[in-house]
């Protein structure tokens, strides 16, 4: 496996321990200056263990070296060494980020000049009130440029400095982009209050939120970086292979979670741990599992998507709510196709609901080719910088791809993972996230399955002749919808530093509405200010009732408080997946929210997994964008502001809800289903407006009233006394 890489400005080899020119690998009769160095590559364990003691001590002593040497089975000199790479390695990274930092002061500071500048040409003389002159006092162009030249010095001479550190020349500065001055009536900088509670109006608009700008920089790793990066790949992989075809006693059968995989942790810590350490950390929660499955796309194809960060969130869209490439650390040769590369990345996980923050990862991602037909890719946290720490940490994680004959493959999926939860999990969810089931292998592999079927389907041409009447047609509706969905799943995401901010509104029921505001100015959505509102409550109902009583448009009147009661007819149908329940529908609602809007129809998709996970999005959308997405059109600036529903297992197994003061019925199959209910409003086409009172006030009626709807169809008790939300 390629993903070795040169000693770096350490000592003697970074992350790799070698036996030195006194090493005894080599005869005494050999040339020392051509005796080759000989490489121990640490296990998984090791590095870590390392790693935590070079965050307490960097400089540990030699009674400190001689316990860890005991502890972990490495020679003195091979912790000596890894601790002077390690301190070379940070010092460098410091060096880098104080650059940056100067770099980026160094920018402001021109951008200031710039904007000086561009306000000074129309400034007013107090004086005679005219317009300024080259030779008037308030604008010294000169002066300008003696203060530019005095400041690019600066840079030049801490730029020389810092060179010397890093071992290179600092590549040169950007280009000035266009300075944002902000209008005294963004709304960004606006507050609403509603009684005694300030809903925060801000944020950025669907698209995925962007990680910090400290982790996305590619020019903070350098080649010192690389063998620690490569070693710890590798590493990883090994030990994922060792968890994928290991069965008992490492991974035991749960009776307690419908027989899925669960990892024994005492007989891991056994297998991949030093006799006589321990890696238990007390502030640290552990989930792990394990799945396999086959879905309909050949190994090599999988393989492409997973190492592209965009199509990576299209395989998972409602995991991935955000996957960025930070740098691509080794690349796969020539006609090897991913064999090989290594690249660290940045991604969110999320579960659908707004009451669950997102999962966020700096990792790396390394791809080997096990055997002809057969490929694995692995996944290991890592560090880049302090900005990093304190984020989930991947243990070695991934997927192992064999391909099987007509275009199959059967996929095995590793999930183990570190978590420090900063606050407690809401008690709807408890259940699911410490079964391992939320952010699980099984998920993983459901949601891939039901994808890998959908994409399948593109391509079928044998759906509704004469109404859609061209593949074409049909691919350009598929898009349509999944461009509904991605928008859809990305407005009730919970991110916990750069997503949109949900503040609770008021109870409704047994939870609490979350409200938050975004100004839209993308292509594809309402241009204006936009409320996003969102509940999650518990039914004590199976989730695949709850998803066929959501989808199915004979019992929409029961739910839908805008249509009024009045029925909705479906003229259009796209099966996107084997389920029936998986299907792309258009549907004609009769007075839908407005009797003179007789061109309004509803796009809807629906869908469901293997394990019950679930999701019905819609939108309304009007009858001339509808038939240029049939004819094959392009669909991109078509406005899409999507509703729906997300419903997922409660993780329960006794019957029980989510608390014993629920209040709910236990349900005869066991366990019951937590539906988010989301609605996205647009309240005005200004984006300098405020939020009102009224508009509120709106959004608050039309969740409340939907949520109790739902549960006067479905026969749902009202819930206990002492069921108010975490």
């Amino acid at each position: 496996m390629a993903f070795y890489g040169g000693a770096g400005g350490g000592s003697d080899g970074d992350h790799y321990s070698h036996d030195g020119f006194g090493g005894g690998g080599s005869s005494s009769s050999e040339d020392p200056l051509h005796r080759k160095k000989r490489y121990h590559r640490h296990t998984a364990y090791q590095i870590q263990r390392l790693e935590a003691t070079f965050k307490e001590c960097p400089h540990p002593d030699e009674k400190q070296r001689q316990l860890l040497s005991r502890e972990l089975g490495l020679a003195p000199r091979q912790i000596k060494f890894w601790f002077q790479n390690r301190r070379t390695q940070m010092k460098a990274q410091h060096e880098r980020a104080d650059n940056c930092a100067l770099r980026a002061e160094n920018d402001r500071i021109r951008c200031e000049n710039i904007a000086i500048r561009e306000a000074l040409k129309t400034v007013i003389c107090p004086s005679c009130g005219s317009q300024p002159t080259d030779k008037d006092p308030y604008f010294d162009e000169q002066k300008l440029r003696v203060e530019n030249a005095q400041l690019r010095e600066e840079l030049d001479r801490v730029s020389s400095i810092a060179a010397k550190y890093i071992g290179r020349p600092i590549s040169q500065l950007p280009p000035v982009s266009p300075m944002h001055i902000s209008s005294p009536l963004d709304l960004s900088m606006a507050t609403s209050s509603y009684g005694d509670m300030a809903v925060i109006v801000g944020g950025p608009s669907s698209s995925a939120a962007v990680p910090p700008s400290c982790l996305i920089q590619p020019h903070l790793l350098s080649d010192i970086d690389r063998p620690f990066m490569a070693e710890t790949a590798a590493s990883a992989m090994a030990e994922l292979l060792r968890l994928v075809h290991t069965n008992e006693p490492l991974w035991v059968k749960s009776p307690k979670n419908n027989g899925r995989d669960v990892l024994d942790l005492a007989t891991y810590r056994r297998m991949f741990t030093p006799a006589g350490s321990s890696s238990e950390r007390p502030s640290l929660r552990v989930e792990a599992s394990r799945d396999s499955r086959v879905v309909i796309m050949d190994a090599l194809s999988l393989v492409d998507m997973i190492m592209d960060a965009d199509k990576w969130i299209e395989l998972f869209p409602t995991i991935v709510s955000t996957a960025k490439t930070i740098q691509v650390v080794s690349s796969s040769p020539m006609l090897s196709r991913h064999n090989g590369s290594l690249q660290l990345m940045y991604e969110e996980l999320q579960i659908l609901s707004p009451v669950l923050p997102t999962r966020e990862f700096v990792f790396l991602r390394c791809c080997q080719q096990i055997e002809d037909g057969s490929w694995a890719v692995a996944d290991v946290s890592y560090e880049v910088s302090s900005t990093s720490r304190g984020l989930s940490r991947w243990l070695p994680s991934g997927f192992l791809i064999q391909n099987l004959p007509d275009g199959y493959s059967k996929v095995t999926r590793v999930d183990h993972v570190e978590v420090e939860d900063k606050s407690p999990v809401h008690r709807f969810y408890r259940d699911l996230v410490h079964s391992s089931y939320a952010f699980g292998a099984e998920r993983w592999l459901a949601t891939l399955e039901r994808m890998c079927e959908r994409i399948a389907t593109t391509s079928a041409t044998r759906d509704l002749p004469g109404v859609v009447p061209t593949p074409e047609g049909k691919r350009s509706m598929m898009k349509l919808s999944q461009r509904m969905v991605n928008n859809f799943t990305a407005s009730i995401r919970a991110s916990s530093q750069w997503q949109q901010r949900w503040i609770p509104l008021s109870r409704v029921d047994d939870t609490g509405i979350r409200i938050a505001l975004h100004i839209s100015t993308e292509p594809g959505q309402p241009s204006g200010v936009i409320v996003s509102a969102a509940t999650t409550v518990w039914l004590p109902i199976s989730p695949q009732i709850v998803f066929s009583f959501f989808r199915d448009e004979r019992t929409r009147q029961q739910w839908d408080v805008l249509s009024n009661g009045n029925a909705v007819q479906e003229v259009a149908n796209i099966a996107n997946g084997s389920h029936p329940g998986n299907c792309i529908s258009v549907l004609r609602a009769f007075n839908y929210a407005s009797s003179e809007n007789s061109n309004m129809l509803i796009l809807q998709e629906s869908c469901i997994d293997s394990t019950g996970s679930s999701m019905v999005v819609y939108c309304p959308v009007d009858l001339p964008a509808i038939n240029l997405a049939m004819n094959g059109d392009d669909t991109s600036y078509i406005p899409l502001l999507p509703s729906g529903f997300t419903v997922t297992p409660d993780g329960r197994q006794d019957g029980e809800g989510p608390s014993s003061s629920t209040g709910g019925a236990a349900t005869a199959a066991g366990g019951g289903s937590l539906v988010t209910v989301a609605f996205q409003i647009l309240v005005s086409s200004v984006p300098t407006s405020r939020l009102s009172l009224e508009s509120v006030d709106t959004v608050n009626h039309l969740i409340s009233a939907t949520v109790q709807q739902i549960k006067a169809a479905l026969n749902c008790p009202p819930p206990g006394p002492a069921a108010a939300a975490s």
